[in-house]
């Protein structure tokens, strides 16, 4: 599969590195310099990261906070992480603009799909922070979104595992990994790849997922590359 623009979704966890909280500077410039070798390969890149290392709206319910008000504090949180890795990345060399479901002057300026495309072809990395800017949504389902909005080829979905299994391969060893899978067949199974909303979205618009662990040097510019690594789910 050729990309030529691609929505990268990150999880927020996902940069807590071996830390178990919080933002692992390591961590980060490890992504900021997979994120660079990819972006050299001449792929548009756009990015949507959670908030989960630092605040989750549905946890934050278990502990008496609005859900609503919960949420808002998730978007805040997918903020900090964006800010975060827009530094990483421009430490790299690369140009880096920052959208937000939320506005936030000076930090971030309201996603428009025009503009977020213009950079795009500008030779930017677009960061999308703020979720859809709504309560009730996942970052998920913001990442398919913005993917549909700036008409991605794709999303790519790094995670921590090399792609989607039978079981979770971190608990079941005889779990079995998929190379491919159509959108009706991950339903069926019962697949967690993305929230209902996100998958439905995806498949409504044909657009392809891919899932691979990020975490492995090189695998992000491998299917930029057009080379098979994780999962891909499709029509």
């Amino acid at each position: 599969m050729k990309l030529k623009r691609i929505l990268l979704k990150l999880s927020g966890e996902a940069l807590e590195g071996k830390q178990g909280y919080g933002i692992d500077p390591d961590r980060l410039l490890d992504y900021a310099e997979e994120i660079k070798s990819a972006a050299s390969g001449g792929v548009q890149i756009a990015i949507v990261i959670g908030g989960g290392n630092i605040f989750r709206g549905l946890q934050g319910t278990r502990y008496g906070v609005d859900r609503v008000q919960g949420d808002y504090m998730g978007m805040l949180a997918t903020v900090i992480n964006s800010m975060a890795l827009q530094d990483a990345l421009e430490k790299t060399g690369l140009k880096v603009k920052h959208l937000g479901g939320i506005a936030i002057d000076p930090i971030c300026g309201r996603m428009s799909r025009k503009q977020a495309i213009c950079y795009l072809e500008e030779g930017y990395v677009v960061l999308i922070s703020g979720g859809t800017g709504n309560p009730y949504f996942t970052t998920d389902s913001a990442s398919a979104l913005r993917a549909v909005e700036i008409k991605a080829d794709a999303i790519l979905k790094g995670t921590r595992v090399d792609g989607v299994y039978t079981a979770d391969p971190e608990k079941d060893k005889k779990a079995k990994k998929y190379d491919t899978l159509s959108f009706d067949e991950a339903y069926q199974k019962n697949l967690k790849i993305m929230d209902l909303t996100a998958f439905t979205l995806c498949k409504e618009n044909n657009l392809p997922i891919i899932v691979f662990n990020m975490n492995q040097k090189g695998n992000l510019l491998k299917i930029i590359q057009g080379k098979k690594t994780g999962t891909i789910v499709q029509k």
